[in-house]
């Protein structure tokens, strides 16, 4: 794999598909998993509260960026969607991922904290292990195919009809390999925290994300930190939708209550 075959900053409406965002209200910006679209989030602004516009990214290689190669280290991926999007990042606004989503919102956050950019208001990450954790979890990116479905079985999410159709899968093995490398080889520092408030998400039957990986990421916050576990596995968020969202939304009006850590 490689990542140098990029062009410069792609214009602001191929990671913005829905548009650029209404300025002046707050905003959440969302990152997909491994193989997924920003379409994955299409369903999550008819939940959002306190005026929240949901603003959904689409990564290279996916969607209507499928002829693009998609990246496979977090670190350029971030710099490509700083050049491109970063003048959105400023008034309120926070940022959510999901899985390898989760690594790319983090490492965003971080980035704009030390490039004295506005920083976000709150960061959310979902079901994904603390990345400063030795990797817990099978390396996936360089399984045979066969191998590599077998895992998606496990992990849930992908629809049994996809994962039947070989000639889509060998097509669709770029992308996903793409993104568990930069899911699989991203690694931080307890040295390097941000300092956004950071609330954690997971299913407690998780293959992925054992609910202690999810407490072990308080070190990489200095600010507010708070574990929410829900029942379910690695997607356990689409069964949850309304109350997913509402949640998040809630940092549009932060409250002085000290967040409730569920267990």
């Amino acid at each position: 794999m490689t990542t140098d075959t990029h062009t410069p900053a792609h214009p602001g409406t191929a990671w913005l598909p829905s548009g650029p965002p209404a300025s002046g209200g707050p905003r959440l910006f969302c990152l997909p998993n491994a193989g997924a679209s920003a379409t994955v989030y299409a369903g999550w602004r008819r939940h959002a509260q306190g005026g929240v516009q949901i603003c959904p990214v689409q990564l290279p290689g996916r969607a209507e960026r499928f002829a693009e190669p998609p990246y496979d280290r977090a670190e350029p991926l971030v710099d490509a969607l700083l050049d491109a999007i970063g003048d959105h990042f400023t008034g309120d606004y926070a940022l959510f991922g999901h899985s390898m989503g989760a690594v790319v919102a983090f490492e965003l956050a971080r980035r704009l904290e030390t490039d004295g950019r506005t920083p976000p208001a709150h960061v959310f990450v979902s079901g994904r292990a603390a990345p400063h954790l030795a990797e817990p979890n099978r390396a996936l990116r360089d399984l045979p195919l066969d191998a590599l479905i077998a895992e998606l079985r496990v992990i849930g999410g992908t629809p049994e009809e996809i994962l039947h159709e070989r000639e889509l899968m060998e097509r669709l093995q770029v992308l996903l390999r793409a993104d568990f490398a930069v899911n699989e080889t991203y690694r931080c520092s307890v040295d390097e925290p941000i300092a956004a408030p950071l609330t954690v998400f997971g299913g407690d039957r998780d293959p992925r994300a054992t609910v202690a990986s999810l407490h072990a990421w308080q070190p990489l916050t200095t600010g507010p930190f708070e574990v929410r576990v829900h029942p379910g596995g690695h997607f356990y968020l689409t069964d949850r939708l309304p109350e997913l969202v509402g949640l998040l939304s809630r940092f549009a009006r932060p409250t002085k209550e000290t967040p409730e850590v569920q267990p």
